[in-house]
């Protein structure tokens, strides 16, 4: 789920930087980090927190150049600390690259292993050093044509690349270049974006508007983009059967008023309000949304049911996202600092309340319990999403089947649970239809038919 964002030619770096990762921070809470090339030298600025508080003022007074990359980082592999801050820098055939990674490994462990027992050593525990190991360990046949300049580097590249399975999404500063790609399924979005003569990479599209750069396309599964002096180069290192983007980016990840995946995510969200809505019949008095991410669906339910939508929860928004906390402890504390039942919208009114998901479901019981202190009559909870059943191997921290409480209880059994006198999930088939599914999504939180 992390945030990664890059620029080439920039003409006010520190600018560019900060505010192309910080509209990315909803993707990552736990720190932030910049990489960027002084003349030729790379320099690396890594801080934990929000980006609000983790950069001062003189971290970016000191960046000067024009290539840098950025990344806000949401652990699922590694330990939660500072030391997993990306961008990674290590030293790699004598050159120092730096690396930022959107995505998870699925065979990280026993790549590390083997690497590691082959002497190589690591300083980071998340999966994300081990494309720089291995572009240290190996060379590999380039299968196409490619400038000269470009073949130290995707022979290693294409080493590293054959032997990862997973989801990832990387930008890397190498020599001066700046390079982006994307894994051969595409699970998660990277779009392009530019500026006069300045190119951006970015998880979304949120952070070229903030920008004002036009978005032009994303990065395709499977293709590799190096830019430098001599300009932009497109490789495709691998052709997919078929691409396997993540949905969960239209459920919760990105923000509203991004574009990925082709889509507006506004759009989709609001479509899998009004299709929950046709697939119901409860009554109720007013639709309450689960602010943010249930606000876009629950618009779209009102519309669609005629019903009022009414602000019950009112968010507090200097506190973050419970859901990419690192700790069950932390997911609680947050839904109580961030979420406030509004008494004079709710006591007495049978609410129709509208959530993007519901993955373990203690944040969903927090919520009720709220609901009911201000004297709810009645509580119909609807999901814009079907229910959650399997981990996710490829960038959501859902480790366990036993965490999921879709895979745990039935319906009756997740409605008791959450203490509401209804419950429903949009079907998977109107999840479908919403998304425009033609084979080409990864499904797997909800069917358990992993690509991978």
């Amino acid at each position: 789920m992390c945030g990664i964002f890059g620029v080439y030619n920039s003409q006010n770096l520190s600018r560019d930087l900060y505010l192309g990762i910080y509209a990315l921070q909803h993707r990552g809470q736990e720190g932030v980090g910049l990489a960027f090339y002084q003349g030729k030298s790379l320099k690396v600025i890594k801080r934990e927190g929000l980006i609000l508080e983790a950069l001062k003022e003189e971290d970016l007074k000191g960046i000067r150049g024009k290539v840098g990359i950025a990344h806000v980082r949401y652990s699922t592999s590694g330990e939660k600390a500072g030391e997993n801050l990306q961008p990674i820098v290590r030293r790699v055939r004598g050159k120092e690259v730096a690396l930022a990674h959107n995505g998870n490994l699925k065979n990280y462990l026993p790549l590390k292993e083997k690497l590691k027992g082959e002497g190589y050593t690591f300083n980071h525990s998340s999966d994300s050093e081990v494309f720089l190991v291995l572009m240290e360990r190996g060379k590999g046949e380039i299968p196409f044509k490619v400038l000269e300049e470009d073949e130290e580097l995707l022979s290693s590249l294409l080493y590293a690349l054959r032997e990862v399975r997973g989801a990832y999404n990387l930008l890397m500063l190498y020599e001066g270049k700046l390079v982006a790609l994307r894994d051969p399924l595409g699970f998660r979005p990277l779009c392009v974006g530019l500026k006069g003569k300045s190119l951006y990479f970015s998880s979304e599209s949120v952070s070229l508007t903030l920008l004002g750069a036009e978005y032009l396309r994303e990065v395709k599964p499977g293709e590799i983009v190096v830019v430098d002096e001599r300009g932009i180069r497109s490789y495709h290192f691998n052709t997919p059967d078929g691409e396997k983007k993540c949905a969960f980016e239209f459920v919760y990840f990105a923000r509203p008023d991004s574009y990925v995946f082709g889509r507006s995510v506004y759009e989709v969200r609001k479509e899998i309000g009004k299709i929950l809505a046709q697939e119901d019949d409860v009554e109720g008095d007013l639709v309450v949304p689960v602010p943010d991410s249930g606000l876009v669906p629950a618009l779209g339910y009102a519309q669609e049911k005629k019903l009022p939508l009414e602000l019950g929860l009112i968010r507090n928004h200097y506190a973050g996202r419970s859901f990419i906390e690192p700790t069950q402890r932390r997911r609680d504390l947050k839904v109580l600092m961030k979420l406030s039942p509004n008494e004079w919208v709710l006591k007495g009114k049978r609410i129709i309340l509208i959530d993007d998901s519901i993955v373990r479901g203690t944040t969903s019981k927090r919520i009720v319990q709220l609901l009911k202190g201000v004297g709810v009559k009645e509580i119909h909870l609807r999901v814009a999403s079907p229910p959650v059943i399997s981990p996710c191997y490829y960038g959501i921290d859902t480790p366990t089947y036993e965490e999921l409480i879709a895979n745990k209880r039935d319906l009756e059994g997740i409605r008791e649970y959450l203490g509401v006198d209804s419950l429903k999930y949009v079907s998977l088939e109107g999840f479908k239809r919403a998304i425009g599914y033609r084979g080409d999504f990864c499904l797997a939180c909800w069917t358990n038919q992993h690509p991978l």
